[in-house]
């Protein structure tokens, strides 16, 4: 089906769905890379004017994958619940964003009509709303999982404490753990980017993680974010594994490029929740998606970068995930070119992944090729946590020296600890208290003497 809107007596036509979606998305390198962008501002605001138009209906009618061909199109199909999409199903695009915006649409109203989303629908109301909106739609919207603690309940702030090492060695990725855990940082993991993919040194990270989060008796989790297929092998030989992790993406084509699908995703569901490591009833796995993936794959068949990430979102919460954060700059300015890009689709990301009932993160980045810099990433920061992020990602220096790009430090976090008053996880919030590293009021008082003297006759730092 065809589209078009009138502007001063210009008739933009859109061949179809996916070119209304494209064309209407703000302006993005990737789908200019892609020749799927709009040719300007004008056509852009065509595009968005028809599309405001849209009934919500038609994405349900109109695939912009086809099912007969794509396995994600057919989860999300199955995934749709018409009892849940009732209660806006008479409205257009444009009335949804004023229906999400309304003081009444709280986190009651939200959650009753997750299931009756698509991730289309939601990709499609973001590119219509300006960032303020984002943020106070995404603000009401809580999404709280559990492992060894809680996260994600409104006006906490969750860390992933990231020790990447760049041979993995385990020396460093201990002081680098350690480093973090004296700021604050890890309540929602402490989780390792291995720098090769082999099960003796999958196993070797969880079980030196492992043994860092027992001898401190730290309320949190652990992960090396290895390929699942690793995972479930370290399962296997009985490793301490906690979380699952995978990357996935809004496509089959895509994700068979990951080297994974449905079946094998939920496999690694199964063999995680068989270890029994989380508090009964928790999450067990941890996705990681970016915009670009499936344009990067040539995976994408038309559909914009934006709506593609969104698509990923479905299949990430079909496995219940803890987390899931969206490495929004990390793919480089190909996809994202500028801090203002990179903004836009942070703020765009958090918000569809929460309107999809999704524990959503942002790992705050950029690569260093990138027309971007650490302002960029404070505004970036700052608004996430107006819009009740639930955990974002901290190196020490904010220089991830394994992937070679820019994230948040772990000062960026005591800043929204101490300025935005964002407190972590309370679990964790009581154990900094207790060891001493945080006065009552939560703000850092210094290295505790617990901590320093449990690792002093450690190995964990090779003494």
């Amino acid at each position: 089906m065809s589209y078009a809107t009138t502007i001063e007596q210009t008739v933009f036509r859109f061949a179809d769905l996916k070119d209304l979606l494209a064309k209407a998305t703000p302006e993005r390198s990737g789908d200019q890379l892609a020749g799927i962008a709009a040719s300007g501002p004008v056509e852009r605001l065509a595009a968005q004017m028809a599309l405001a138009d849209l009934p919500l209906k038609t994405f349900l009618q109109e695939e912009v994958i086809s099912s007969d061909e794509d396995e994600v199109s057919r989860l999300i199909a199955e995934q749709h619940d018409p009892m849940a999409f009732a209660s806006i199903s008479s409205l257009t695009v444009g009335e949804f964003r004023e229906w999400l915006l309304k003081p009444e649409t709280d986190q009651r109203v939200l959650e009753a009509v997750t299931y009756g989303l698509t991730p289309e629908m939601v990709a499609a109301v973001s590119k219509i709303m300006r960032l303020q909106d984002l943020v106070s739609v995404a603000a009401k919207r809580e999404v709280v999982t559990r492992f060894r603690n809680t996260i994600g309940l409104r006006g906490r702030l969750s860390t992933r404490n990231q020790p990447n090492h760049p041979t993995d060695d385990s020396r460093g990725i201990a002081a680098s753990a350690i480093d973090g855990l004296l700021m604050g940082s890890g309540d929602a993991v402490i989780g390792v980017n291995p720098a090769t993919d082999g099960l003796g040194d999958y196993i070797r990270i969880v079980s030196l993680l492992d043994e860092l989060r027992e001898r401190l008796a730290i309320p949190t989790q652990t992960c090396c974010l290895g390929h699942v297929t690793t995972a479930i092998k370290a399962v296997q030989a009985g490793a301490p594994v906690d979380l699952i992790f995978q990357s996935v993406a809004g496509s089959q084509k895509a994700n068979t490029g990951f080297g994974i699908d449905l079946a094998l995703l939920k496999e690694a569901q199964e063999a995680g929740r068989s270890l029994n490591r989380s508090m009964p009833g928790g999450n067990v796995t941890y996705f990681e998606t970016g915009q670009g993936a499936a344009l990067s794959a040539d995976a994408h068949f038309g559909v914009d970068q934006q709506t593609m990430e969104v698509r990923a979102y479905a299949v990430a919460r079909e496995f219940d995930p803890l987390l899931v954060n969206t490495v929004v700059g990390f793919i480089g300015p190909e996809y994202l070119f500028n801090g203002k890009q990179i903004i836009r689709a942070g703020l765009e990301d958090h918000f569809c992944g929460k309107l999809l009932g999704l524990p959503m993160g942002v790992d705050v980045c950029y690569t260093n090729h990138a027309d971007a810099d650490q302002e960029d990433m404070d505004a970036l920061l700052t608004l996430l946590c107006a819009a009740n992020v639930n955990f974002v990602i901290t190196v020490p220096g904010a220089d991830d020296i394994m992937l070679n790009y820019q994230s948040l430090s772990h000062h960026d976090a005591i800043y929204c600890r101490e300025t935005l008053n964002r407190p972590p996880a309370p679990e964790f919030e009581r154990w900094l208290q207790e060891i001493g590293l945080t006065d009552a009021d939560g703000a850092l008082v210094g290295a505790p003497a617990l901590l320093t003297g449990l690792l002093a006759n450690s190995n964990l730092l090779g003494a």
